[in-house]
């Protein structure tokens, strides 16, 4: 039997099924508005942000806990100029050391536990400087996206660089409780099927408020779509801006 993929060819495949869009512009623009800043990328996965934010001139610290993802984002150009770090918040390094902090491309819904979430929030307010601004992005539960998480809809065939073919798709379970369950199968090079399975935290626009509230933020706005627009116009996401207090 064909071996599994590897951490390499998984992260390529999400490289491939994850480019650059509106909200990356969004990201580093939000960035840009305080040049030659100290930028904290939490969950920066692959680097794609990570890199993009160096590459403007800022310092960068990305960090994320799985280490076949911080491989491939030391091995792209310009990795040299970032510090990379395997962990959680809590490899956050501490003592108001950044200007700005980042989650980008949902992870913070990948933080399921609302313990593990309130001090994530709270390790991030400790690290960055007073008047220092936090951005992330969520989904509003009330769009209800994963019910368009289905194989007609995000079945896919991806070109791997090391010449691999991959077929993947996605299903997701009916939401229970602000949890979604979430399954990808993937074929590599016409393998038996591989499934990976997660689960995703859907919390509303009260519930982000009411714990950046608890960890010490000062919440700017929030938007429901990349241009600005208000949360519930149609884009289904929820952009938060939010800042430590000086």
């Amino acid at each position: 039997m064909p071996s599994p993929m590897t951490g390499a060819q998984l992260s390529a495949l999400y490289d491939q099924e994850n480019r650059w869009a509106e909200d990356d512009d969004f990201f580093l623009a939000f960035v840009n508005e305080r040049p030659e800043s100290r930028v904290l990328d939490l969950g920066c996965g692959t680097g794609r942000m990570t890199l993009a934010v160096a590459a403007a001139g800022h310092c960068v610290v990305g960090i994320d806990p799985n280490p076949h993802s911080l491989a491939a984002a030391r091995r792209k150009p310009g990795a040299e100029a970032v510090r990379w770090i395997d962990g959680t918040s809590a490899a956050i390094p501490r003592g108001g050391l950044f200007d700005v902090a980042i989650m980008t491309a949902h992870v913070a819904q990948a933080i399921t536990d609302d313990g593990d979430w309130s001090r994530t929030l709270a390790d991030i307010q400790r690290a960055l400087v007073p008047g220092g601004g936090l951005v992330f992005d969520s989904r509003d539960p009330v769009a209800r996206a994963w019910e368009r998480w289905t194989p007609a809809n995000t079945r896919g065939v991806h070109s791997l660089p090391d010449g691999s073919m991959v077929e993947s798709w996605v299903e997701s379970a009916t939401e229970f409780d602000g949890l979604v369950t979430l399954t990808e199968r993937r074929l590599c090079n016409g393998s038996a099927e591989e499934t990976e399975i997660s689960v995703l935290a859907f919390r509303t626009e009260e519930q982000l408020r009411q714990t950046l509230d608890r960890a010490g933020f000062a919440v700017d706005r929030i938007h429901g779509g990349w241009a600005g627009e208000d949360v519930g116009s149609g884009q289904g996401e929820l952009i938060v801006i939010a800042h430590k207090p000086a």
